[in-house]
């Protein structure tokens, strides 16, 4: 019977969302009950608790088809419930007042990563290190996706960055690796103990990332006070004095990545010390990507090769790598990955990636090739020892050029995007401190290439400007 108090006093005190029902994200849908609500629920119990007993009189004896019967409490009771709901209506306000929208932001992220981005809850999510390798990605793409521009970062987005990457680069932390180390006891004892350091990987290339992240935003930040300044791509500032000539250069240097605004300069070029300034960060922007660079290369080739990816190669890495390169790589006894890259003439960074991928699957197919050679059994090595030599030879051969004319692709070729071989890697990775490294690499490459293409572009409006001025 007391459920028909409890009834009308919830109507009364009212319900108040959790902040996580108010958190207007993809995942709003899914969330759980909140300490709030389950606060609210505790009270509510206890409000249900001092009404006054019901007697069975208070009932009329036909049902009222509308309502539950109202409940007979005293009056000298009504004022007593009053105050206790005023005071957790209070109560509960305060408590969404005092709520940190920050807060909340970091709880959603820690929720992703244990859910694995399912947000059913089932356990169908990607593992922690593809999570937290999204993670790092999204959140590079969040600060500096809408950044096209030679200027500080805004102040919200430079700190969003740091307190985020914080966190997530937080869990190397806890991945160590034990070494032994020596302890001398107070009674001249000697004993080996073992003690935690991060592990080599991380110990070695986490703080160079750090060190090059900085680097990046201090460069950005040098560029506040500027000669030059930017105009979006199919308009003009009204500070423009450029002529239409000049305008048709730029739209002809920018039309496969038209999104990009269009740096504008004086009509007589930027002073020499702004152009020694972009010459110098440029440079220093060129080492931060090769630096990143090496380091993602690195962590990619301590990754595993997935068994997918084996499973898919082709049988002939001829077939895969085409006659004519084939042919080259056999025939010349000087091998030069520079002159087949002159002779394909390659046109378009699709056709760069196609050969990549071409060459990798090849390189991949000759190394399997030479390793089933060397395991063969005995019998069979003594009776066809010299052609399985040979043959051993020869794959081991084609397969080192390969890989040399696959380093020379991607040298000339910096923006080439991942290989087939380097996503599935990402894809199929269960080490979340490779995963961390990979990524926060992979965005600070993309970031110092970005960096630099920005540089020249400015450079070129320059020369161009001073060019059609002489």
């Amino acid at each position: 019977m007391e459920s028909s108090s409890n009834y009308d006093d919830s109507s009364d005190l009212g319900y108040h969302p959790s902040p996580s029902s108010l958190d207007q994200t993809e995942t709003s849908g899914f969330s759980t009950t909140s300490g709030d609500s389950f606060f609210f629920r505790r009270i509510y119990s206890v409000t249900s608790a001092v009404s006054d007993p019901i007697d069975d009189s208070s009932y009329s004896s036909e049902p009222s088809p509308c309502h539950w019967p109202a409940n007979k409490s005293s009056p000298h009771n009504q004022p007593v419930l009053g105050r206790l709901g005023m005071k957790q209506r209070k109560q509960i306000i305060d408590d969404h007042e005092s709520v940190d929208p920050e807060l909340e932001m970091m709880k959603e992220r820690f929720a992703k990563l244990l859910l694995g981005e399912d947000m059913s809850g089932s356990g169908k999510g990607v593992c922690t290190a593809v999570t937290i390798s999204n993670s790092i990605t999204n959140l590079y793409a969040t600060v500096f996706g809408q950044n096209l521009r030679l200027e500080p970062l805004n102040p919200e987005k430079k700190a969003m960055w740091k307190r985020e990457m914080d966190c997530l680069l937080s869990v190397c932390d806890y991945i160590v690796e034990f070494i032994p180390k020596s302890q001398n006891l107070k009674d001249g004892t000697a004993l080996e103990v073992m003690e935690s350091r991060p592990r080599s990987d991380i110990y070695i290339n986490l703080p160079a990332l750090r060190k090059l992240d900085s680097m990046l935003i201090e460069i950005l930040d040098g560029f506040q006070d500027t000669e030059f300044w930017y105009a979006e791509q199919g308009s003009m500032s009204s500070n423009s004095t450029l002529s239409g000539s000049f305008r048709r250069v730029i739209v002809q240097r920018k039309e496969e990545k038209w999104w990009v605004p269009v740096p504008c300069v004086p009509p007589g070029g930027i002073s020499e010390k702004s152009r020694k300034h972009l010459r110098h960060k440029r440079d220093c922007a060129y080492q931060i990507h090769k630096a990143a660079m090496a380091i993602n290369s690195s962590i990619l080739a301590e990754m595993d090769i997935p068994d997918t990816y084996m499973a898919s190669l082709p049988k002939s890495g001829r077939a895969s790598l085409g006659d004519i390169i084939y042919r080259y790589m056999c025939t010349t006894d000087k091998f030069s990955p520079d002159h087949i890259l002159d002779c394909l003439s390659i046109a378009s960074e699709h056709e760069a990636l196609e050969l990549a991928d071409r060459v990798e699957a090849s390189m991949y197919t000759w190394r399997r090739k030479a390793c089933l050679n060397h395991s063969k059994s005995s019998w069979e090595m003594v009776k066809d020892l010299m052609s399985d030599i040979n043959q051993t030879d020869k794959n081991h051969v084609l397969a080192e050029r390969a890989d040399s004319l696959l380093f020379c692709l991607k040298q000339r070729y910096p923006e080439l995007s991942q290989t087939s071989l380097d996503t599935c890697k990402i894809q199929y990775n269960r080490d979340v401190g490779q995963a961390i490294l990979e990524s926060y690499s992979r965005i600070l490459e993309g970031l110092a290439f970005n960096m630099v293409a920005w540089i020249e572009d400015v450079l070129f409006v320059d020369k161009s400007v001073r060019n059609q001025g002489q």
